[in-house]
């Protein structure tokens, strides 16, 4: 790891330990929310893709909510319209806060541009580098939020919830889905037919 890589995502993890919001880690030990969600991503992509990663995929995954819990999602309107808003501008918030880091860092223009071409999703199922970031970040999500989540909601949501990640990742992420994943029926089913 490059000095200048090492520097960004100690200052990604510096800004994510403000994170009021904790969340227990593996161990049941409380860290910070986007800290440990920073954390888990990172642990993701090095399982994905390993050393083939470059430095911009390695600093959105770090970096995917950094520090997010300063755009409040109580501030935008209630419904799909005002989460896609919220969305929306939590991915230019974090670009431009990562390019920032990284432009401290050292990296070039293009770089700092590129990360957050990569947060925002521009190119999914089109540019590689977008593909694998949103591979991890549903690998993420099952690995460690999913279980919560289908604990709070109905089966019909979780089903929904379930597709639609499925049809955002790429048809290799899909099939290790599959093979990792003991995913019931149905689950198991809406991912097959998101191909």
């Amino acid at each position: 790891m490059t000095q200048k890589l090492s520097d960004v995502l100690n200052a990604i993890d510096d800004a994510n330990r403000a994170d009021p919001k904790l969340e227990a880690d593996d161990t049941g030990t409380k860290q910070p929310e986007a800290y440990l969600y920073g954390l888990r991503m990172t642990s993701e992509l090095d399982r994905l893709f390993g050393d083939a990663a470059s430095d911009v995929l390695r600093i959105a995954a770090r970096g995917q909510h950094i520090e997010r819990w300063l755009l409040k999602r109580a501030e935008y309107p209630e419904g799909r319209a005002g989460y896609l808003k919220w969305r929306r501008d939590q991915g230019r918030a974090h670009g431009e806060r990562l390019a920032g880091l990284m432009r401290d860092a050292g990296y070039p223009d293009h770089d700092c541009a590129r990360v957050g071409v990569l947060l925002r999703k521009e190119g999914i199922k089109r540019d590689p580098e977008v593909q694998q970031l949103e591979d991890v970040i549903c690998f993420t999500f099952l690995k460690w939020y999913f279980g919560p989540f289908s604990a709070k909601h109905a089966e019909d949501k979780v089903l929904d919830i379930v597709a639609k990640t499925a049809r955002k990742m790429s048809a290799e992420a899909r099939s290790r889905v599959l093979a990792e994943f003991d995913l019931p029926g149905a689950l198991a089913s809406a991912v097959k037919a998101a191909a």
